[in-house]
This record gives C-alpha cells, sequence and structure tokens, in this order.
C-alpha cells in the first residue's frame, strides 16, 4: 500500500505541479547536484546536460520526451502510483520507462520506498539518453515478458544490481550509474566511499543470487568494466542463466532479515 497517487496528466503530457512541489524538487535536485558532480559516470552526467532539467519547477514529461527520443528513441510514460510485472515489462519492452506523477513531501523527503518522480526523472533518464545502457533496459522488458514467475524473481536480482544499484569503472576510479544510488544522497556517499560496502566485480550467476533488501543501504554493489557490458550480457541467454540460479538457490543475505511487523 502506498499514500502518493499520481497527479492527473493531460493529454498533452502536463502535470499541475503545486508551489510546494516545485520547491521540493529544487531542493532535492540542488541538494543531489552537490554530491554526484564527481561520483557519477560520465555517461550520466552527460545525460543530465542533455536533459536540462529545470531547477526552479518540477519538469514536464514532454520536455523529457523531446531529449530521450532524440537520443535514444526512448519515451517517458506517465503510471499510477504502483503497477504489476506484465505492464513493467511491456513498457521496457516497448521503450517507455514508467514514471509515477508524484513527487515526495517534506516528511519523506529523505528516503522513501515508493520510486517517486525525483527518483525516475533524475535517477533515471539521464542514464536513458545512453545506447548501450537504453538497449539493455529495453532488452530487460522483453527478457520479462518471456520469463516465468520465477524467473522474474531472480532476474529482478539483474535489474536491481544494474539499473538501480550498479556501478562503473572509469580509469582507476569507481563511478555511479544505478538510479537508486543517484537519487539518493546518502547511498551516493556510501556507495563509492562507505567503509561497510562490499564492491565486487559482476558476475552474472552471482548476481542473480545475491538476495537484497528495498529499505536499507546495499551491503554490496557490483562493478562492471565498461557501460558496453551491458550490452554483453544482454547477448546471453538470461533466461537460462536465470535457470541455472534457480537450480543453485540463493547465496546466504548479507543483512539481517526484516522484522514482521504484526497488526493486532
Amino acid at each position: 500500500m502506498t499514500q502518493y497517487h499520481s497527479k492527473p496528466v493531460s493529454q498533452e503530457g502536463w502535470v499541475e505541479w503545486s508551489l510546494e512541489e516545485d520547491a521540493i524538487w529544487h531542493d532535492l535536485v540542488k541538494r543531489q547536484l552537490d554530491v554526484i558532480s564527481d561520483r557519477a559516470c560520465d555517461a550520466y552526467l552527460h545525460g543530465l546536460t542533455l536533459l536540462d532539467l529545470p531547477l526552479d519547477r518540477v519538469p514536464q514529461l514532454p520536455e523529457i520526451n523531446k531529449v530521450l527520443k532524440e537520443t535514444t528513441g526512448w519515451q517517458v510514460q506517465p503510471v499510477p502510483a504502483l503497477i504489476d510485472f506484465d505492464r513493467f515489462f511491456d513498457l521496457l519492452a516497448n521503450k517507455k520507462f514508467p514514471v509515477a506523477t508524484f513527487l515526495r513531501t517534506r516528511d519523506e523527503f529523505d528516503y522513501l520506498q515508493e520510486p517517486d518522480f525525483f527518483h525516475e526523472i533524475f535517477g533515471h533518464c539521464a542514464m536513458l539518453t545512453n545506447t548501450d545502457f537504453a538497449a539493455f533496459t529495453e532488452h530487460y522488458g522483453k527478457l520479462g515478458q518471456a520469463a516465468t514467475s520465477k524467473q522474474r524473481a531472480y532476474l529482478a536480482r539483474l535489474y536491481w544490481f544494474t539499473v538501480e544499484f550498479g556501478l562503473v569503472k572509469e580509469g582507476h576510479k569507481l563511478k555511479i550509474y544505478g538510479g537508486g544510488i543517484l537519487s539518493s544522497p546518502a547511498e551516493t556517499i556510501y556507495a563509492l566511499e562507505g567503509d561497510l560496502a562490499v564492491r565486487e566485480r559482476f558476475d552474472l550467476q552471482t548476481v542473480l543470487r545475491t538476495p537484497y533488501r528495498i529499505d536499507i543501504m546495499q551491503p554490496k554493489y557490483y562493478v562492471i568494466e565498461e557501460l558496453s557490458e551491458l550490452f554483453e550480457i544482454s547477448q546471453k541467454n538470461l533466461l537460462q542463466q536465470a535457470d541455472l540460479a534457480i537450480d543453485a538457490g540463493l547465496l546466504p543475505p548479507l543483512f539481517e532479515p526484516k522484522e514482521p511487523t504484526h497488526v493486532e
């Protein structure tokens, strides 16, 4: 369940954002720009320049779509706050990135579990201007369409440790390309500089078998050598790889199990 609901979108793709939402957007973007400049990968920073996101107001979907269309042919697609896996995979397979048209409140300024407009636009859309990343994401959607529910559960870890929480080498430095990190100031710093974080060379079978939780800093991040590696990964028989991971089973988690909540 979520307290958030997407705002209506006009036929032209416009959303009526409030002055308070414009102010929240400004504060979120300004804070994040201060921490990503020397930590985000070059492809992300280049995409951010292309998007030229406004600072004083929430951007509109047609503005984003114009840039994505001109670079990789992608579009952002407004959706309700939560969509099912069938809809998610169908959108990605058709080069449409789902974006919920709601923005977090001041009460959840630092973190919320639901992917809001800031997370989707600021975190992900810059990378969608990169051809290797865009091709990988499209292929992932087509893969999900063909997968069984059990295969999808394992493939979700591939998406999590790349699109959401991926790291990439640039020269002798580690940089960030995952949108889940790049939309979080605390995790942007922690992912690269945190003493407790494990950073490991990307291995497909290991990734498919690694448990994760959505409500904590990630205990482990996987590093690709360059973004073109994403395209190479997409060319493997990933459904067969998912079956191998299913047979092998999950690796031990690097986190404590989440405490169950009880409603009296």
